[in-house]
Parts: C-alpha cells; sequence; structure tokens
C-alpha cells in the first residue's frame, strides 16, 4: 500500500518493529518518510496497522492517545490460530477487527485483510476498468470510511461498502469474499453468501495449500479459494 499511497500523491509514513534502518531503501524507492513508531501516528488523516494479530496487544498502550478523533484507522489483519495462538473472544464469535478495536480502544475500519500481498501490488487497475477488482470496507465510522473509500480507490480498486464493524466477519477467511479476487459486482453477490459457521474450517483448509504452495504462483491461490469458499463468479 505504501507504493500505491505514494503514487497517488499521498504523503506517507512508515514504521515498522525492526527500526527505521530497515525501511530505507523503500523510502527511497517512494519517498514515503521511514519514522520511530511514535512518530508515524501524528499529524495524519489516516494510520493503517498492518501486524499480526498477536502483536495487537504489545503495541505501547499509549501509541493512539493523543490521535485526532477524526484521524481513520484501518486494521488490514486476519486471525490465524496457528500464528497467532487462540483468542478466545475471536473463538467465541466475536469479529476479529471488533477485537482489534477493543485492543486498540479505538473504532477501526477493517479493510485490505482480503486480497493477498501479491494481487495487490500486481491486480490494481484504473478507475472504470471493466475487470476492475473490488475490496470490501467494513465499519461504523462514516467519515473513515469514506477517507479509506478514496484510499482504496487510488490503489487500484473499487470500494464496497459493507456495513458495520460487526458485519465485518464477512470478509474474514474461510468467506467468498476472502483473496478471490473478485470485481464489485462478483464482490456483491458473494459476501452475502458466507455463512459464519463455516469459516474456520475453510480457513485452516485455505492455509493449509498456501503453506503448501509456491507463493509466486498466487493465482493458483485464488482459484483454489474459489472453490473451498465457494465465491459467486457467474456474473
Amino acid at each position: 500500500m505504501i507504493r500505491q499511497y505514494s503514487t497517488a500523491g499521498h504523503n506517507v509514513k512508515m514504521a515498522n518493529s525492526s527500526g527505521v534502518e530497515k525501511l530505507k531503501s523503500l523510502a527511497l524507492e517512494t519517498g514515503a518518510f521511514a519514522v520511530k513508531l511514535a512518530e508515524v501516528v501524528t499529524d495524519v488523516d489516516v494510520i493503517v496497522v498492518s501486524i499480526p494479530m498477536n502483536a495487537i496487544p504489545t503495541l505501547p498502550k499509549d501509541l493512539f492517545k493523543n490521535i485526532s478523533p477524526s484521524t481513520a484507522i484501518i486494521d488490514t489483519g486476519n486471525y490465524y490460530p496457528m500464528r497467532d495462538g487462540t483468542i478466545q473472544d475471536i473463538e467465541n464469535g466475536m469479529p476479529e477487527s471488533v477485537w482489534v478495536a477493543n485492543q486498540l480502544q479505538r473504532p477501526v475500519i477493517k479493510a485490505y485483510n482480503n486480497i493477498l500481498y501479491r494481487s495487490l501490488v500486481n491486480a490494481g487497475l484504473p478507475r472504470g476498468a471493466a475487470s476492475r477488482l473490488a475490496l470490501p470496507i467494513s465499519g461504523d465510522e462514516k467519515q473513515s470510511k469514506n477517507l479509506v473509500s478514496i484510499l482504496v480507490n487510488d490503489s487500484g480498486f473499487d470500494p464496497l461498502d459493507y456495513g458495520s464493524l460487526q458485519d465485518s466477519w464477512r470478509q474474514q477467511p474461510g468467506s467468498p469474499a476472502y483473496c478471490t479476487d473478485l470485481t464489485l459486482a462478483q464482490l456483491k453477490k458473494s459476501i452475502e453468501k458466507a455463512r459464519k459457521e463455516s469459516l474456520p474450517q475453510r480457513r485452516e483448509l485455505g492455509l493449509k495449500f498456501i503453506l503448501s504452495h509456491d507463493p509466486e504462483r498466487w493465482m493458483d491461490i485464488v482459484n483454489y479459494n474459489r472453490v473451498i469458499y465457494e465465491s459467486d463468479l457467474d456474473i
């Protein structure tokens, strides 16, 4: 997303857990600014959180303390018990991004969680392209969702506002909308087919395939997901 945002003309700051030095080459490539974690959340309109779910509770407790109430926070994460351990609230049915919002004690917008990295980098198209892919956006803050919709569009994808954060389970791993590279019309039909009780089992099937497959052949993963998650491709 750093590359797409920078190309679209947005001023971008970035931080990671390894320190500024690790980001220097990406900063030179994109023009984004590599900064310390405490600096990345200051004087910004949008914050993108892209870390493993199990790292969310380890963020500094006061990280978001002084940011503006109008600053949108995007949660791009997904819950995988093999990596994250068991998070009981999620196991009991709490949508993943609701759990994240509770941990951060800030409203979040769920977006970008349902696209493979290589699709994100390679599949973006200009607005109006017939085969342009779409990404769902879920959340409770209208102004924040509007901002995120602009960023999704600037990234090369059609945004689909899909309701509240409580509804965001429909774009979690195992759903027909998860990493299946759908157009807007296909996404609208597929996301309605999601069944909450089937997500965990299908998530694990998808993960097993990913872990045994060459990541450079990402379209094989997309096509596999379309079958096991029962995406609607009939548009």
